[in-house]
């Protein structure tokens, strides 16, 4: 299972440089908003809250501004508008399959700002469902620190995993463990249990199969676009079928720094 991508790393990057920014803190804010909204306002009773929690703590999100989130979500704090889950699909450069998942107040508003992003980056906008049978959802749980797999494997049994991946030999030591999308709270538990350091639990767009990007200038292009889809405030997550080359990777990870 593909679960690991040279552009999950560049986007894992951005994601620490956006922290520091604070574009974060809009997103998981309304992650909060929507959980609470929908399981209520006790994390111990409502895992996609307990979860939305965990992630804003590790990005610093203060106390406070948590507890305002939640409030909003139930309605016991005065709110400006009520946001709802969005997913849009489209293509990239060179037919690559591209999911976008967000919450927004103004659907009208978020399909232009799409649009014009995909129009100025090489893409396009498409249907609903032009993409998306293209990818599987699953649930996925990062572990990060040294991983014993026999001890990995147990744990993957017993939490009813599907599968499991180590982390590649030249990145950060850990792992990313599969299951059905109703079966993450469970493996997310025994993997506590076990001992194992939880970085993250949450749904993900897996593809099916993915199109190998050799091509420096495409690379490029595909990354603008993605960076430009994901800085978006109402976006939440952006998923593509593309993975690219070693040799396009190193140049583009060099003009990150």
């Amino acid at each position: 299972m593909a679960g690991h991508s040279k552009w999950a790393n560049i986007k894992r990057q951005k994601a620490r440089v956006d922290a520091v920014k604070g574009k974060v803190f809009t997103k998981v804010s309304r992650e909060i908003i929507v959980a609470a909204r929908m399981g209520g306002p006790d994390p111990a009773a409502n895992f996609q809250l307990r979860t939305a929690i965990e992630k804003a703590k590790a990005a610093g999100i203060p106390n406070d501004n948590i507890d305002r989130a939640i409030a909003k979500g139930t309605g016991t704090f005065e709110a400006d508008s009520q946001l709802e889950a969005i997913r849009y699909e489209g293509y990239g450069v060179g037919g690559v399959a591209i999911l976008i998942e967000g919450l927004t107040d103004n659907r009208n508003r978020t399909a232009a700002d799409l649009r014009t992003a995909f129009n100025k980056n090489g893409g396009n906008l498409g249907e609903t469902g032009c993409v998306s049978w293209m990818f599987d959802q699953k649930a996925v749980v990062t572990l990060a620190g040294p991983i014993d797999e026999e001890k990995l494997l147990e744990a993957s049994v017993e939490g009813e995993a599907e599968s499991y991946e180590l982390t590649p030999v030249d990145e950060t030591e850990g792992a990313e463990v599969f299951t059905e999308t109703k079966n993450l709270e469970w493996l997310n538990q025994v993997m506590q249990q076990k001992g194992f350091k939880i970085v993250q639990a949450e749904l993900r767009w897996i593809p099916n199969n993915t199109i190998e990007v050799n091509d420096l200038d495409q690379a490029r292009s595909l990354m603008k676009l993605m960076d430009a889809l994901d800085d978006l405030d109402d976006v939440q997550n952006v998923t593509a079928n593309f993975e690219m080359s070693e040799e396009c990777y190193q140049l583009l990870y060099s003009e990150q720094l």
